[in-house]
């Protein structure tokens, strides 16, 4: 099979406010994590000016967009998503140069933009925007209303799936929109948002490119901005809270996440192995639920470990186009510094650090950000590998006697997005999950796409606030105002 090729040409990607094109006179270089030698594209440096701009921009659209009805809403929406279909092969690729992921990885990230919104407007076509609540003494209405002009941050991990999960329901609910791409992998989302655009009244949907500290900072704290959401670090998210005080905006933060998994004694371990190295891998390791600890029962411990070393050790880490690859590099400098510094201190500490797999390409390693996977066992909850969000193809295992045990170490964490516990017994599992802090707890499954776009999704703790997918997601861009004429009785 043939390497996708990229585009020879470097893609030059201006910012989007009122409908206009928009750019500076200082450009960021978007480079290829598998190769940083290669220049994917440019885009702008924005400044706090260009955000509150296009904060504006969309608060002229706002009256426009939000008295449409929502079944025209919804049209428009998924009308949108469908125009997406079109360039989706060279998006995958744009999305594969500057992440770094695989090809089936990057296509996956594009076509799921698509279902994204069709779902969103089939949730906006039933939704209840207002309703009559039963009373005694008068009449009570309850209306539930778009908010304003609503920003949406988005991550460099998976910026159009994440971006667009976000979108949806911000859209469907009649709010216009700030989005603010993540400066490492910024081109597919903005390529995606320039084919929406055209299906929204001028202003509706705007981009800002350009650092956290500046743009990101300004939407924040912008006057005019009524929602924020934000997906990404819990650092930052408590940034964010810090900004949005002022005006008291309301906030949605999907965060970071160390997910544990509890293998019980019971499993089929050609079952769980090669079902949780999917958990752990995917993505080089870069999702936020991603498995990023294993509890196993002692008396499987070593079995599961010698196994999931073996699975692992079949990993091909190279260039996403090359389909020959089954893991790719991470996807800067900074995140692959920390990976290795979570290796060596492990190492250090005198656990058994098993790196594993092959090199696709040795001579490209110096200009890529690769990390062979790591296996780490003789670890316990004193590593800073166990205690931490690795965010990379690194995962620790850790033995337990009792199940009263292994509930413990896996809530012992300021994290608790998602969670999983494996065994046959079902009935036994869905007990064990209830004891879990998480926001969500998976039975015998913990990988890509074990949480649907129709579940809600978001984390207990530290892990962040609010609820995504489903419909609770497109509740949460509403404002709920109540209209009555209820007497006293």
């Amino acid at each position: 099979m043939a390497i996708a090729q990229p585009e020879t040409t470097i893609v030059q990607a201006p910012m989007r406010i009122g409908g206009k094109d928009v750019i500076t006179d200082t450009w960021i270089d978007v480079t290829n994590p598998a190769d940083i030698r290669e220049i994917v594209g440019r885009v702008p440096v924005g400044t706090a000016e260009h955000a509150i701009a296009a904060t504006e921009a969309a608060q002229r659209a706002f009256p426009v967009w939000s008295a449409m009805p929502p079944a025209e809403r919804a049209a428009r929406i998924r009308a949108a998503g469908q125009a997406l279909l079109a360039d989706a092969e060279a998006r995958a690729i744009l999305l594969a140069r500057e992440c770094g992921c695989l090809m089936a990885e990057a296509k996956g990230g594009v076509l799921n933009c698509v279902r994204v919104m069709d779902y969103y407007a089939k949730v906006g076509e039933a939704f209840h925007f207002e309703e009559d609540l039963p009373s005694p003494n008068g009449r009570v209405i309850v209306v539930r209303e778009a908010m304003g002009v609503s920003a949406v941050i988005v991550p460099w991990n998976s910026p159009t799936y994440l971006g667009f999960l976000a979108l949806g329901p911000v859209l469907m609910a009649g709010n216009t929109v700030v989005v603010k791409p993540p400066t490492e992998a910024p081109l597919a989302l903005m390529d995606s948002l320039k084919v929406l655009e055209p299906f929204f009244p001028e202003g509706t949907i705007n981009w800002v490119t350009g650092p956290g500290s500046t743009v990101g900072a300004a939407l924040m704290s912008a006057p005019l901005v009524r929602k924020i959401n934000f997906t990404g670090s819990t650092q930052v998210g408590k940034d964010v809270l810090r900004n949005a005080a002022a005006t008291i905006k309301r906030v949605s933060l999907e965060l970071g996440g160390n997910d544990p998994a509890i293998v019980l004694d019971d499993v089929d371990l050609d079952f769980v192995v090669p079902e949780l190295v999917q958990g752990v891998f995917g993505l080089s390791g870069q999702i936020c639920y991603d498995v990023k600890r294993i509890y196993v029962q002692e008396s499987r411990y070593k079995a599961f470990v010698d196994q999931f070393t073996q699975v692992t050790d079949q990993f091909v880490v190279g260039n996403g186009l090359n389909p020959r690859s089954t893991l790719g590099p991470l996807v800067n400098q900074k995140q692959q510094k920390w990976v290795n510094g979570l290796i060596d201190d492990a190492r250090t500490r005198g656990a058994t650090v098993s790196q594993v797999g092959s090199k696709l390409d040795e001579a490209a390693w110096p200009y890529g950000w690769y990390v062979l996977p790591a296996v780490i066992s003789d670890v316990d909850q004193s590593f800073e590998v166990v205690s931490c969000e690795q965010f990379g193809p690194i995962i620790p295992i850790i033995p337990f006697k009792t199940v009263e045990q292994a509930v413990e170490m896996a809530n012992d964490s300021n994290y608790g997005l998602c969670s999983s516990v494996w065994t046959p017994d079902e009935d036994r599992a869905w007990g064990i999950a209830r004891k879990l802090q998480a926001g969500t707890s998976f039975i015998n499954v913990h990988r890509r796409g074990a949480s649907g776009v129709d579940m809600p999704y978001g984390g207990f703790k530290e892990s962040g606030l609010g609820r995504g997918h489903g419909v609770v997601a497109l509740e949460e861009q509403l404002e709920m105002h109540t209209l009555s004429s209820r007497r006293p009785a």
